[in-house]
Order: structure tokens, then C-alpha cells, then sequence
């Protein structure tokens, strides 16, 4: 039975509990997953993998990524016992690590999931201005396209979470069939000897200078995975529910990008340097040459949905890590606010619609092209945030089971490994980031730093509250425990 624990306002009638046992595992893993959002990851971000990263080696940069965060997910699975709470990686850092740290956690994983919201937005309003424009002759500029999906993913989580997951669900069976039938075309059409075996070899893989681009690629497909846990408090019998969900999760959409990207290769011998040479056409110019142009229109249709679902699952996250905080008094008090009926995080969630729409507007009026510069700068400097969390994290589970005396495989051994597989990324993603974020501007390069400026801010916010709010200090990520 959960226990209560004051954050110095006592909550009044289940005001800030979540719906108990509202999802199950397809509820979560449709959520997770299309926060990767298939379509697009294939549309958009595979074309820029196989150009600007290992090129023939993706397929098995995917395998080894998907290797790391199995892993991670031994040691992340085995603390949901311990810790449910709405913000996964936040209560677990302050288990393990210590408050200080984790609140630094938690501020760096709202912003981080704020911005890919944003990204996935500019990306989806981009895809969106240029459907309209060839279904129906009717030009409207990108950001509109963006703001109006911006709306659509806050009213579906303002109304209540299953509902998200079940558009979630569609979109996502929609889309996977689509892509999926690309690849089974491309390769009944060239044969199975087409598939290039060198894409999982080491010299393939580990390409010097841009194995990092590689690496963030890679990593770019399981952004939100975390969603697993985030959902613990609205989860049916979650110690069973949400490992499940986890492992499905990771093992599909790693199988999902191997298979793609390979495919892919298989297509032509000069595959690389076409993606390379037009990434933003390159999946539709081979689904008109394997499948036909039908399906690419349903292509074209279903990435902007794709994306869309990217858009819900991103402002869902940072929703609840925004309620997290705001219930543990390290946010406004606002925050903590759930609708009578429906029990959703009504104001967080208008707090991350304005932040998400404050950042959109801003590259609008500057007059920025969204691929080339809110999508890759926002992806970027989310993705980094999201790789020092998880290093974090692996380190927080070390540690939480040695208080406890747990050592072992899944206690120590796995996390270990996943804290220095992720370490390594994080250092070549940090490397290679102007490479990411694919511009030479000093301020978008620099956005990274930004991670520095909230780790002191939380740090100093911390160590106030120790002596100012003792008890909201004792009880920070452990409003609702097992």
C-alpha cells in the first residue's frame, strides 16, 4: 500500500494522486514507442544516420545501442519496487545519489523533454505544411501547422491518459505497417544478398570521427523510453507491469531500426550517399521506386501523425516530471494541480503547451528554417540531457542496492556496464555535437552549457531548501512511495 509523505502542504482528498491502475503494458509500450515515433525516426532522422554517421555501419550501431539500454533497463526495472513516482529518473537519483543531485536530474530532464516536444513539433509542422500543400494547393507556414499540434497533444492529455495512449496506438500499428512494407518491398526485390553482412562489423561500426554521430543517432530512437516508469503510479500491478513494458519497448524499437536502416542499405550500392545527398526525400524517393507513389502519399500522411505522437508522448513526459516537482515543492505549487475528473496534471501540462510554444514562435519570428535548425538544435540539446540523466541514473542504481547489500547481475554488474556504455556516448554526442545539430552557430553549438547553468541552479535551490524547507527537502521524490 503506497505511503503519504508530507512535502509541506498536505494534499487534500487524492488532489495530487494520478489514476491508480488506468494502464496496462500495450497502454505503455504504445505510449513509449511512439514517442519514438517510427515513421519519422525513418522519414527524417535514419537518412541523416546512414549520411552524416557510420554510413553502411548503422545497423549495427543500433544493435549496439539497443545492447547498452538493455542493460540500463536490468537495474532501472529492478528500483520500481522501490520508487513510483511520476518522475522516474528524478526519484531515482535522489535514492541513490542524494537529493542535490537529483533534483538537478529532474530540472535537466523537464528541459530536456520540453525541447524534444519542440523539436518533434517543428519537425511535424514542417512534414504537415508540405502534405497540405500537395493534397490540397493550400500553403500554410510550418509554425501553424506546429502550433495547431501543439494544442491537439496538451487538450488530449488535459482530457485523460488513456485516451493519449489509445491515438498513440493507432498511429503507431498505422505507421509501422507502412514502413515495414517498405522494407519487405526493398528486400523481396533485391534479394536477401542485398543485405549488406558488413553492417555489423566492428570496423564498420566504430568509425573514427563519426562514431559519436552515430551513437546520438542512435540514442535519438529511444527518447521518452523512460515513459515506462514515469507511468508507475497510473500502472496495473506495476512491479509486473512496467519491466515488461520496458523490455518490449526497447527490444521493438531497436529490431524496428535495425531492420529499417539495413533494409535501407539494401536498396542500392551508393544508398549512403544518396541518404547523404537528400535526407529529407530519400525515404519517399524509395517508396516510389519499391512500393509506388500511393504509398508514399500514405507515407507522407502518416509521418506527420507520427511525429504528432512523438509531440503527445514528449509533452506528456515533461507534464509529469513538471507535477513531480511541483507536488514535491521544487516548482511552483501550481504544478501539482490535477483535474477533478479526469486526474491529469492540468497545469503542468499548460505550463510545458506555453514553454513548447515560446520556443517554436521564437525560431518562427526569427525566421529559421525548422529542420536545419529548431529540429536539430532542440533534438540535440535534449538528447545530451537525456544521455548524462541515464549515466546518472546507472550510478544511482549502483548505489541504491550496495546501501542495500544487493550485489550481483542485476543489481550492480549490469548497471555498470550500462553507466560506462552511456558515459561513452555522452562524450562522443558532447564531441560531435556541431555535427548533430548539423550549424557553425556558436550559440546553438553552445546550447549544452545550458545543462550546466540548471545543475548549478538546482544544486543552490537544494541546498536552500535543506535549510530553509527541511521537511520538503527529506521528502523531495518520495511523495508517494512503496
Amino acid at each position: 500500500m503506497a505511503e503519504r509523505l508530507v512535502t509541506g502542504r498536505p494534499p487534500k482528498g487524492g488532489e495530487t494522486e494520478l489514476a491508480k491502475g488506468s494502464l496496462n503494458v500495450a497502454h505503455i509500450v504504445f505510449m513509449v514507442m511512439a514517442t519514438v515515433a517510427p515513421a519519422g525516426g525513418a522519414v527524417a532522422i535514419l537518412p541523416l544516420a546512414l549520411g552524416l554517421g557510420v554510413g553502411v555501419g548503422t545497423p549495427g550501431m543500433y544493435v549496439f545501442v539497443m545492447a547498452i539500454m538493455l542493460l540500463f533497463a536490468v537495474g532501472f526495472t529492478r528500483m520500481v519496487p522501490h520508487v513510483h513516482n511520476a518522475g522516474a529518473f528524478f526519484a531515482y537519483i535522489v535514492r541513490g545519489l542524494g537529493r542535490p543531485i537529483g533534483l538537478a536530474g529532474a530540472y535537466i530532464a523537464t528541459t530536456a523533454y520540453l525541447a524534444l516536444a519542440a523539436a518533434t513539433g517543428g519537425a511535424m509542422g514542417f512534414f504537415a505544411s508540405g502534405t497540405v500543400a500537395k493534397f490540397t494547393g493550400v500553403d500554410i507556414p510550418w509554425w501553424v501547422c506546429t502550433l495547431v499540434g501543439l494544442v491537439a497533444a496538451f487538450v488530449l492529455g488535459y482530457f485523460k491518459i488513456t485516451l493519449a495512449a489509445g491515438v498513440l496506438g493507432v498511429a503507431l500499428f498505422l505507421e509501422l505497417i507502412v514502413v515495414l512494407v517498405l522494407d519487405i518491398a526493398i528486400i523481396a526485390k533485391n534479394g536477401l544478398g542485398s543485405l549488406p553482412i558488413s553492417s555489423f562489423s566492428p570496423e564498420q561500426v566504430f568509425v573514427p570521427g563519426v562514431v559519436g554521430v552515430g551513437m546520438i543517432f542512435a540514442f535519438s530512437c529511444y527518447q521518452g523510453f523512460e515513459g515506462t516508469a514515469i507511468y508507475a503510479e497510473e500502472a496495473k500491478d506495476p512491479e509486473r507491469t512496467i519491466p515488461r513494458a520496458t523490455y518490449i519497448a526497447m527490444g521493438c524499437i531497436g529490431l524496428f531500426f535495425v531492420l529499417t536502416s539495413w533494409a535501407f542499405l539494401a536498396s542500392s550500392g551508393d544508398a549512403v550517399a544518396a541518404a547523404g545527398a537528400s535526407p529529407g526525400t530519400f525515404a519517399f524517393d524509395l517508396s516510389d521506386q519499391f512500393v509506388g507513389s500511393a504509398w508514399t502519399s500514405v507515407l507522407e500522411l502518416l509521418i506527420v501523425t507520427s511525429c504528432f505522437a512523438g509531440v503527445l508522448a514528449f509533452h506528456n513526459a515533461a507534464s509529469r516530471y513538471m507535477f513531480a516537482l511541483g507536488r514535491d515543492g521544487f516548482l511552483p505549487r501550481p504544478l501539482q494541480t490535477l483535474h477533478p475528473r479526469f486526474q491529469s496534471p492540468t497545469v503542468a501540462g499548460a505550463t510545458g503547451f506555453a514553454a513548447e510554444a515560446l520556443v517554436v514562435i521564437g525560431f518562427a519570428v526569427a525566421g529559421l528554417e525548422p529542420l536545419t535548425t529548431l529540429v536539430s538544435a532542440m533534438t540535440g540539446f535534449g538528447a545530451v540531457g537525456l544521455m548524462v540523466l541515464i549515466t546518472a541514473t546507472s550510478l544511482a542504481v549502483i548505489v541504491f542496492f550496495a546501501k542495500q547489500k544487493l550485489f550481483g547481475w542485476a543489481y550492480t554488474v549490469a548497471p555498470a556496464l550500462a553507466m560506462f556504455g552511456f558515459g561513452a556516448v555522452t562524450y562522443f554526442a558532447l564531441s560531435n555535437f556541431p555535427a548533430i545539430t548539423g550549424t557553425d552557430s556558436p550559440v546553438i553549438n553552445g546550447l549544452p552549457l545550458l545543462h550546466i547553468v540548471t545543475v548549478v541552479v538546482a544544486l543552490l535551490v537544494a541546498l536552500r531548501a535543506r535549510s530553509t524547507r527541511p521537511e520538503a527537502y527529506r521528502n523531495m521524490g518520495r511523495t508517494l512511495v512503496d
